[in-house]
């Protein structure tokens, strides 16, 4: 556990690597469109509970599994899937963790519309993000409307300048 803390307090976050292909405001919300590359991440699905806790159950998992728990010695929603991109010296070669709960998926690049927050975010805070992203983009974009990307950047322990951001996929 003191190596979460002091990683969370005193460590970097590796970003999803991207591409910027363009910027836009409306109504006072800024927001970029993005080329994701694909890689593997470590994934936990949970059921039946609300957002909020939800996420912060399959954080603390996902947490132990980045700490060691790993092969290697590291509104309500019926689903929701927590997941964190394996850095990068890790791609090709990801640990295998030791929770069965946890999967190891791969996932292709995406393009993304996105508009990033701070704070410790909620699910009102994303639901709210989502909305004011999709009356930014208009009726013009094309993007997946059956779901969006809800993403946190910082450790726990990380008291200011946090990094949140909601993506919708480009279609």
């Amino acid at each position: 556990m003191l190596g979460m803390v002091k990683n969370s307090l005193l460590s970097t976050v590796e970003t999803w690597p991207y591409r910027l292909l363009s910027k836009g405001e409306k109504d006072q919300v800024s927001y970029e469109e993005r080329a994701c590359e694909g890689g593997m991440f470590a994934a936990v699905e949970l059921a039946g509970k609300p957002f909020d806790e939800a996420s912060k159950e399959g954080a603390v998992k996902l947490l132990k599994y980045v700490g060691g728990s790993n092969d290697k010695d590291g509104s309500f929603q019926q689903k929701v899937k927590v997941s964190l991109r394996i850095p990068s010296q890790f791609q090709a070669n990801p640990p295998c963790p030791t929770d069965e709960s946890i999967k190891i998926e791969e996932r292709e690049g995406m393009t993304i519309y996105s508009t990033q927050f701070g704070g410790y975010a909620k699910e009102a805070d994303y639901v709210s993000y989502a909305a004011k992203l999709k009356a930014a983009l208009g009726s013009d974009a094309a993007y997946r409307k059956d779901f969006y990307l809800c993403n946190g950047y910082d450790p726990p322990m990380k008291p200011y300048g946090r990094r949140n951001e909601v993506w919708f996929v480009k279609e």
